[in-house]
């Protein structure tokens, strides 16, 4: 059971309740990196009836989701399950895999990256929070329940790992709509926005 949820942690291919982006604080952690974010939008992952996290994004003003790599902003993961953070890092890069036809990634890079990110990421429990601040044109700054916990100095790392939820290739737009607010219905003709 531990594995199959392992294995849907970022596979983000499953059922996703999208929760209506509603007025919240800035986490204090994001304060000094991202002073005039505001939450974009959240989603609570579930895989085979399993929840798995709840997923929040908060993003700078000017944040346009086409191009997501130019923009800073930050991806909170609040974990439901128990996770290893080195399971975290090989499904990140599974994941990090579905863009490559439009983003490639060589082998090394692939067995660098993974070398860092189970280097950062810590086991995680149901509570724990995992949050990633997008630099633009610098890399990813890695936070665990308020805790700095590193850095990955590389914008395409960035760019292919933020991908997994914001990028058009995600294994789960249902999810990505939700983050980016782009999950409501299109109003009637003739209604008032």
């Amino acid at each position: 059971m531990k594995n199959a949820a392992a294995c849907a942690l970022l596979a983000v291919a499953g059922c996703l309740c999208g929760l209506p982006a509603q007025a919240q604080a800035l986490p204090q952690e994001l304060r000094p990196a991202l002073p005039t974010a505001s939450l974009s939008g959240q989603a609570r992952f579930k895989y085979w009836g399993f929840e798995v996290y709840q997923a929040t994004l908060w993003v700078a003003p000017g944040f346009a989701a086409p191009a997501y790599d130019k923009s800073p902003f930050a991806l909170e993961l609040a974990y439901l399950r128990d996770f290893k953070g080195a399971d975290i890092a090989r499904r990140s890069i599974a994941e990090m895999r579905r863009q490559a036809p439009i983003t490639p990634m060589s082998p090394a890079q692939e067995t660098d990256w993974e070398t860092q990110m189970r280097a950062l990421f810590p086991d995680v429990s149901s509570g724990d929070r995992i949050t990633g601040v997008h630099q633009p044109a610098t890399g990813a700054v890695f936070w665990s329940n308020g805790r700095l916990l590193g850095e990955v100095r590389d914008p395409l790392f960035a760019k292919l790992f933020f991908g997994i939820w914001l990028s058009p290739q995600t294994s789960e737009p249902q999810l990505r709509r939700a983050l980016l607010a782009q999950d409501k219905p299109p109003a009637p003709a003739g209604a008032a926005p």
